[in-house]
């Protein structure tokens, strides 16, 4: 029989600091401290950098049981939210808002990222990787991955879905990387989104006196038809923008290390004709690495019990999904790498209303690179020893920040 504490009770003296270390020379891994929680006390006490101590959820199970619960909330305006960083504008993204404004605003671009119209994408998607890779095979040996391949990929995939001009992709790739940096002061964070809303407001406004196919122009029709305000479309078209290219690229760059790591991993997917191999391969890529870090935030509006524990209305609540994709109740042997496995229900999207918008896309675009790069550049390594590769541990975005490789 589980016990129901209650948490007003506790001592915080001894809650830990969150986000917690990785263990040297294990960057794949999550910090040894989340497995020790999820293992012995799956519902503990953090200390955020506010000093605020919200919940932190570890298992699979309770967090995706959390992340459909109507009586938690997604609200960034809530006063008990426990926020990754000071500052910031993301209030006016549907991704910090709950029910229905959230579905009102998501229905606005859901259109757009649709099964069906995602894989009418296909063909364009493969014309980017191959393109991509012929400038790679035609460019210097060795290489950096990450700017010579991983980046362009994506930026030039959700350029194309909104409509930007990818020619500015070294000016909203700059900003992107500071807005999602820990080490970003409040008021670098503030001006950098300033920067990309101002750009991506200036695109919109035009698009309304010249829209075209692109999504950009489709929120221009949502302004005009009074659904949408400027200030609206424009955060929305922040977040498509950044969530676009930033986590697809790191997951480019850091799935490939980590299948070069695995060579018999790696030689599986790359000697099959079999679609559903590379499938497979995209879901337990996606689960084992988990790129968003610094685990999804809620506040409980109303008390409820998760794992066996009182938590009470305006708690704040954090979800690591990089320890829920290794739970061994939800994938036996969790820490082996299998591309044979069956992990779609991981949790490298979330779960729930407020999943990923754009996890069909992502999925296409990884799907299309792990059939290409990997037969086209067959004697692809990396440059550099694994201990010299420098990995984002200063983001909420994992991955590498340089993938040196030859072939």
């Amino acid at each position: 029989m589980t016990r129901t504490s209650d948490p007003a009770a506790e001592s915080t003296a001894e809650v830990p600091e969150y986000p917690m270390p990785r263990a040297r020379g294990c960057p794949f891994d999550p910090p040894p401290a989340l497995r020790d929680l999820q293992r012995e006390t799956p519902l503990t006490r953090v200390r955020l950098w506010d000093g605020s101590t919200p919940w932190l959820v570890t298992r699979h199970a309770d967090q995706r049981a959390v992340l459909t619960d109507p009586r938690v909330s997604a609200d960034m305006t809530h006063p008990a939210y426990p926020r990754q960083a000071p500052g910031g504008n993301a209030t006016l993204s549907f991704i910090g808002m709950d029910d229905p404004e959230h579905a009102r605003l998501r229905r606005m671009v859901g259109s757009a990222f649709a099964v069906k119209k995602v894989e009418a994408m296909r063909p364009m998607v493969r014309r980017i990787v191959d393109d991509a890779v012929d400038d790679l095979l035609d460019g210097p040996n060795p290489t950096d991955l990450v700017e010579a391949f991983a980046l362009p990929v994506p930026s030039l995939v959700i350029c194309e879905l909104l409509g930007v001009p990818y020619a500015d992709h070294g000016f909203f790739q700059h900003n992107s990387r500071t807005i999602i940096s820990r080490g970003t002061t409040p008021a670098q964070r503030d001006e950098a989104f300033g920067r990309l809303a101002r750009y991506l407001g200036g695109l919109v406004a035009a698009k309304l006196e010249d829209p075209g196919d692109d999504l950009l122009s489709g929120l221009g029709h949502r302004i005009r038809a009074g659904e949408l305000t400027a200030d609206q479309a424009t955060a929305t078209a922040v977040l498509l923008l950044i969530a676009g290219h930033e986590t697809t690229a790191n997951m480019i760059a850091l799935g490939t290390l980590l299948l070069l790591r695995n060579p018999d991993q790696l030689a599986l997917l790359r000697d099959s004709d079999d679609p559903a191999v590379a499938t497979r391969a995209v879901e337990e890529t996606l689960r084992y690495l988990s790129i968003a870090h610094g685990g999804r935030r809620r506040v409980a509006l109303e008390d409820m019990e998760i794992a066996g524990r009182r938590v009470r209305a305006g708690e704040g609540l954090v979800l690591p999904n990089e320890i829920a994709n290794r739970d061994p109740d939800a994938f036996p042997d969790p820490d082996r790498l299998d591309i044979t496995r069956g992990a779609r229900h991981h949790v490298a999207f979330g779960f729930g209303v407020h999943q990923c918008l754009g996890q069909t896309l992502a999925r296409l675009e990884l799907e299309v690179v792990y059939r290409t790069l990997y037969r086209r550049v067959p004697g692809l390594r990396p440059a550099a020893d694994f201990e010299d590769i420098p990995f984002k541990h200063d983001g909420f975005v994992y991955g590498v920040h340089e993938l040196p490789v030859a072939w």
